[in-house]
């Protein structure tokens, strides 16, 4: 049984990110979607909120389980199991942005990363874009599920 660490901020979830949980489903019996604390990032969503909008988003995909962690990441890999760590890429800054964090982990935990190239067609979505279109008054439907839309519409009306 393979084991596949998706680790990220996830604020919010979108659909790139979901694209790569079911790419990482087709050689991983189990994907951990890890709701990482990062401490140079302020989150609009704290992270009760962006566990609970993975887990709606994610629902329908057997061998998905989401998590919480804050420490090193290679640390909660050691914890849950994993056998490797999954990482979207979107394009070369994000490969320039993913290659020394995945040699430092390599290199402390000793666990490799897999790299998957989301859907190019989704190649635009991020999730500081996505905030920045909603708090901007303008429409995020097609670039987040559903449920995410509502709760990141919420969340900067109230900022």
């Amino acid at each position: 049984m393979t084991t596949a660490v998706f680790p990220g901020t996830f604020d919010p979830i979108t659909n790139g990110h979901v694209d790569i949980v079911e790419r990482a489903l087709t050689f991983a019996d189990r994907v951990i979607v890890l709701v990482a604390h990062n401490s140079s990032k302020a989150p609009l969503l704290d992270a009760r909120t962006r566990v609970g909008l993975a887990e709606a988003s994610l629902f329908h995909l057997d061998g998905v389980e989401v998590h919480t962690s804050e420490g090193l990441l290679v640390d909660a890999c050691r914890e849950l199991g994993a056998d490797v760590i999954v990482k979207g890429l979107r394009g070369g800054s994000d490969f320039d942005a993913e290659r020394p964090m995945a040699l430092m982990n390599r290199a402390v935990g000793g666990i490799e990363t897999v790299f998957i190239m989301g859907d190019s067609a989704l190649a635009h979505v991020a999730s500081s874009l996505v905030k920045d279109v909603a708090r901007h008054g303008g429409r995020i439907d097609s670039f987040v599920p559903e449920a995410v839309a509502t709760e990141v519409y919420a969340a900067v009306a109230a900022q």
